[in-house]
C-alpha cells in the first residue's frame, strides 16, 4: 500500500470553502434570508454536523469528496462519529488549524490523531 500523502493547504482551503457555500446554501435555502439573526449559526451547526457526519460515514465531507481529500486516524482507521465532531467543532473555533506543525498537521488534527490525506 503507497504512503498517503498530506493534502495541501490549498486544497483544503478549497474544500472548506465548498462545503461552506453548500451549508451557507441549505441556511439560506431554509431562512431566506441572509440578515435573518440565526442565518450565521444555521450556517455554521450545518457546516458542523455535514462535515462530522461525513467524515465519520465516508471519510471526507462533500467538499473534501469533491477535492479527493480523506481524513483517518494515524493508524489509516476511519474516525469516529465522536473523533469527528471533536475534529470539526476545533475547525469551527478557526485558531486550531491555524496553529499547525511542520507537517502540515493542525491542533484539530493533532488532538483527534488524523491527518487530511490526498487521495488518488
Amino acid at each position: 500500500m503507497p504512503a498517503l500523502t498530506l493534502a495541501s493547504w490549498p486544497r483544503r482551503v478549497a474544500a472548506l470553502f465548498v462545503d461552506w457555500m453548500a451549508c451557507y446554501g441549505v441556511a439560506f435555502f431554509i431562512l431566506r434570508d441572509i440578515q435573518h439573526p440565526a442565518f450565521a449559526t444555521l450556517t455554521t451547526v450545518t457546516f458542523l454536523i455535514e462535515s462530522a457526519v461525513g467524515v465519520a460515514l465516508s471519510g471526507c465531507s462533500f467538499g473534501q469528496k469533491l477535492l479527493k481529500i480523506r481524513v483517518q486516524t494515524l493508524e489509516g482507521r476511519p474516525l469516529t462519529l465522536l473523533r469527528a465532531l471533536q475534529r470539526q467543532l476545533l475547525v469551527c473555533l478557526v485558531i486550531p488549524p491555524l496553529v499547525f506543525r511542520a507537517d502540515g498537521r493542525g491542533l484539530h488534527d493533532l488532538w483527534t490523531r488524523s491527518g487530511a490525506y490526498r487521495v488518488a
